[in-house]
């Protein structure tokens, strides 16, 4: 289980170097412990990762922790539950229980780790009528700096940390999760071109739109200024495309995006009823390992009329840079309190910024963008700090912070998983 170097070292982020003096590749509850005891004793620090898709920086030094060998998943139908272990990434666990009409609170991209998405707590395709992946856990197996392994439930401060703590309070070796009775959606997407259509006008009207659509309607508004790239399709090359995501389990879907359809001329419509399996094609996100650099903001409102038109201004194709804008539409039941650390709940809009290229130039770029959504921002969420390793603030809100802190100093005294002060961001996913 104890490697130098290799495939391990190979994962979905590839803008920062791993070199850590020793590689675990555990299978099993038992090797992690042996993995976290030899650290302990060795006086190292411990990263864990599973896929590599959240990294938020160089690991250089210490024990790095991967679970991708751990992909154990046990379906229990009639429970509508499903366990999965460390490794096991999203695209598994939807294959495993479409057999049975069921579905998990799954993300968008199929090829994320399922146990990392939800300890950081998880935004599903389906979030606005189900909440967050992590209100949907009934128990998780974690392994504390102690080489303890501990089952924490529902009611138990550890169970309360965890979800939305993520890895910073021990290595989460398997967890059980609720499934819902979904087996086919009203989903895809409706693009336009961003050079007929004004963006900013574009996103007030989907702003506006939102205001209307029921709990169960969860939908996205991007905004993409593609290079000119003989790699890309040909319908994308040079375009700055909007477009907007939806995923709706009721009826009427067709009705209530209709709306939608004035916003101007279609470059592009996959919106139709298709099986859960398929969900992933909503936003068909890329699937190849690359470098990438992000941040996000959870807003009490989304001022489409002003600062959201100088967010497209400052990231369109002016910008000189490919930068991907996500504005997620919040709310419904991801606004109900749960047991979880899970912060920001009351917000309407995540938004969230992506580019590639030279982390100190991703931050030149993105940094002020966010400034302008300073007025109404909450917070930044952990689940979409991609690449901001020294980005400490606004992860979770103070009451919050103070409570994930003591649950620390309790587990982790030695601060064997690091960011002891618990502002910071999350090295796992």
């Amino acid at each position: 289980m104890n490697h130098e170097n290799g495939t391990e070292l190979v994962g979905f982020q590839t803008a920062f170097d791993l070199r850590p003096a020793t590689v675990f590749t555990p299978a099993t509850a038992e090797e992690v412990i042996a993995a976290v005891c030899h650290a302990a004793d060795t006086g190292q620090r411990v990263a864990v990762e599973a896929t590599g898709h959240g990294r938020q920086g160089p690991v250089i030094g210490g024990v790095l922790l991967s679970t991708r060998r751990m992909d154990g998943i046990t379906v229990a139908p009639d429970a509508r539950t499903v366990r999965v272990q460390a490794g096991v990434r999203w695209g598994q666990v939807v294959e495993a229980v479409t057999p049975y009409g069921l579905a998990p609170l799954n993300g968008s991209a199929p090829g994320v780790g399922a146990v990392s998405y939800t300890l950081g707590g998880g935004l599903p395709l389906l979030a606005r009528e189900f909440g967050y992946a992590a209100d949907h856990v009934r128990w998780l197996d974690v392994v504390t700096a102690d080489g303890r392994l501990h089952r924490a439930m529902p009611g138990s401060e550890l169970y309360w940390a965890l979800l939305g703590g993520g890895h910073r309070l021990g290595v989460v070796t398997e967890l059980e999760i609720g499934l819902v009775p979904v087996r086919t959606l009203y989903g895809g997407s409706l693009a336009f071109d961003g050079r007929e259509v004004d963006p900013a006008a574009a996103l007030r009207a989907y702003e506006a739109w939102t205001r209307t659509v029921p709990d169960g309607l969860t939908s996205s508004f991007t905004a993409v200024p593609y290079p000119d790239l003989p790699a890309l399709p040909p319908q994308l090359r040079g375009r700055y495309v909007l477009s907007v995501r939806v995923a709706h389990t009721g009826e009427g879907g067709e009705r209530l995006v209709a709306p939608l359809r004035e916003i101007g001329p279609v470059l592009g419509d996959s919106l139709r009823e298709l099986p859960y399996a398929e969900s992933h094609t909503i936003h068909s996100d890329p699937d190849f390992p690359h470098a990438y650099y992000g941040d996000s903001a959870v807003l009490s409102e989304l001022d489409a009329e002003g600062a959201g038109g100088e967010l497209l201004r400052r990231t369109g194709p002016d910008s000189g840079a490919m930068v991907v804008v996500q504005v997620n539409h919040l709310g419904g039941a991801l606004a109900r309190p749960a047991e979880n650390s899970v912060p920001w709940r009351e917000g309407r809009f995540l938004v969230r910024l992506l580019t590639a290229g030279e982390r100190e130039k991703a931050r030149a770029l993105l940094d002020p963008a966010f400034g302008v959504l300073a007025p109404h921002t909450l917070g930044r969420t952990v689940n979409f700090a991609f690449g901001g390793g020294d980005r400490r603030e606004g992860l979770y809100d103070a009451e919050t912070r103070k409570r994930l802190a003591e649950v620390k100093s309790t587990y982790d005294p030695a601060n064997l998983f690091g960011d002891g002060d618990y502002d910071g961001d999350d090295v796992s996913a």
